[in-house]
């Protein structure tokens, strides 16, 4: 007997619940990122190097985690007292998969020999199955600013460096800004040296209302809105130039499910009032902040520019006190024939620019013609799962304003107090990836991984060790292919590797452990995802279903 197969959305309800309850939408997404992350370390560590995997303790994390994604939960569509009870549950997961990583990681670093008194170390462990060229940052206690310094690898190489404003007011604590290449699912040692730092062909720098470097010039309008030149293109990224992340503010006088409403695009006015400061200047990376103002909030973006970096991030910070409004970012890319992609659980989906409200995970693309090639940009986010897409213009629904729980057709007397969502300071992350070609040829699905799961970084004290000071663990070999999970079996002792095709492209990959001898190679469909079961003891690999059965 055939299936029925459904290709499209299933439904289009409740479009307010994508955004309503910003702290719940960002506790679920950091609290499944950091739940992947710690079984990764801690299933590779138990095989590696004898570190513990907290089973009972991870299954109780995500338990707690999945049964906060009851749809009055994760909608944000629940009382205010469950909002509190919410963050609690984000928090112990939180807490189990930030413990089980450290520990994991600390485990290691105590076998990784770190000799010099005068210098300091930090073991760096990257979390996902590719080379991944990282910019970390740590606080240390660094002694003398006005002496040079010198970051390298186990093998001397200096790495490109600089120091920032730490996170204390205390003694001589500085922020470690450093870019460092890091192996396949596996670790790197640095060292931190007197010493000078020798030249390098990059270059990025701030200026008045800019930033630059060799690929983009980011320029700020007196609004707070950017504009992003392509000099490999050759081309301005948004139409009308400094029109990029405009933060609109629409009327939203729907009520918390935002029920019968497709669209919010009644447009009511936008931050502006730009004040703009520059953080960091070179030689790694260049920051501008920039400060706008609407009613009685404020938007604070710092805009931040790698040097040799094609990407532009962004850290933001909302402190929100409007009620009945919803805050859109804008990005009006200026392409000819759009098509809106979104990334949806272990996929994507292409939908109409016809400016509906609709979910998403990780990331937005728009992806158009421009002289005729294919031409996009890509905003990831850490944080939101609410969108529209109206012709060319992509935008993020970064908040909204309702009134806890409020269900149609009740009416809001607006002489009483209420309590409304989402009031006063929320911070999430940002990266723009300007592109040419489709999304698909831009190694998106590995950025995605990289921007949500940044490496984890370790302080070492000194001490001898046995291990060596760089190791890959496990590697994959074609971009499309990300391996999602490495955990231990839920019955046995076999580990569970699983992997997915990301681009809707057939591929044949290759997974492969140097470190335990270990190789398998298989075919996988567009967007097929693979289980598969690695005993300990053989090594032998065997495709399973989604059961590990």
């Amino acid at each position: 007997q055939s299936l029925p197969v459904v290709k499209d959305d299933l439904q289009h309800h409740a479009t307010g619940c994508y955004t309503a309850d910003s702290e719940i939408k960002k506790g679920n997404r950091q609290s499944e990122t950091a739940l992947v992350t710690a079984e990764k370390i801690a299933a590779i560590g138990l095989v590696a190097w004898g570190a513990h995997y907290p089973q009972k303790e991870l299954t109780e994390a995500w338990q707690r985690l999945l049964f906060l994604q009851f749809h009055d939960s994760l909608a944000g569509s629940s009382l205010a007292e469950h909002t509190q009870t919410a963050l609690e549950g984000f928090g112990f997961a939180l807490d189990i998969a930030h413990q089980a990583t450290y520990k994991a990681v600390q485990k290691l670093e105590w076998q990784i020999a770190a000799e010099d008194p005068d210098s300091q170390y930090l073991v760096i462990f990257n979390p996902h199955a590719w080379q991944v060229r990282a910019n970390i940052e740590y606080d240390l206690n660094w002694r003398n600013m006005e002496k040079p310094s010198r970051v390298e690898d186990e093998k001397g190489n200096p790495l490109l460096h600089q120091w920032t404003a730490g996170s204390t007011e205390t003694g001589s604590r500085r922020k470690l800004v450093a870019q460092v290449p890091l192996p396949p699912l596996g670790y790197r040692q640095i060292r931190i040296l007197g010493g000078e730092m020798p030249q390098n062909g990059h270059i990025v720098k701030a200026g008045e209302n800019s930033l630059e470097n060799e690929y983009l010039r980011v320029h700020f309008s007196a609004g707070g809105s950017i504009g992003i030149w392509d000099k490999e293109s050759g081309r301005e990224l948004f139409t009308e130039g400094n029109t990029g992340c405009r933060a609109v503010v629409i009327d939203d006088p729907s009520d918390t499910w935002s029920h019968d409403i497709q669209t919010f695009s009644n447009e009511i006015g936008a931050f502006g009032n730009a004040v703009l400061k520059i953080l960091e200047n070179g030689p790694l990376r260049a920051t501008m902040r920039v400060i706008s103002t609407y009613g009685a909030s404020t938007l604070t973006i710092d805009w931040i520019l790698y040097a040799g970096s094609r990407n532009l991030e962004a850290e933001v910070t909302l402190d929100w006190h409007e009620n009945l409004k919803m805050l859109k970012f804008s990005f009006p890319v200026d392409v000819e024939a759009p098509v809106a992609t979104y990334e949806t659980p272990y996929g994507h989906i292409v939908r109409e620019t016809n400016g509906n409200e609709d979910p998403g995970q990780r990331w937005i693309d728009m992806t158009g013609k421009y002289r005729g090639e294919n031409y996009g940009l890509t905003v990831l986010n850490d944080a939101k799962y609410g969108y529209s897409v109206k012709g060319s213009d992509m935008r993020i629904s970064v908040v909204r304003s309702a009134v806890y729980a409020h269900h149609n057709p009740r009416v809001l007397d607006m002489k009483s107090e209420h309590l409304w969502m989402d009031q006063g300071i929320q911070t999430f992350r940002l990266m723009l990836v300007p592109h040419r070609g489709t999304w698909k040829e831009s190694g998106l699905a590995r950025r995605a991984e990289e921007f949500s799961a940044p490496p984890v970084v370790i302080y070492q004290g000194i001490h001898g060790g046995s291990l060596p000071k760089s190791e890959s663990f496990v590697a994959v070999n074609v971009p499309e292919v990300i391996i999602t999970a490495i955990k231990q079996a839920e019955n046995g002792e076999d580990l569970i590797v699983r992997c997915v095709e990301t681009s809707g492209i057939a591929r044949r990959a290759i997974l492969s452990s140097d470190f335990a001898n270990l190789r398998w190679e298989g075919d996988f469909g567009p967007g097929e995802i693979k289980t598969l079961r690695v005993n300990r003891v053989s090594g032998t690999i065997k495709e399973v279903n989604l059961l590990e059965e």
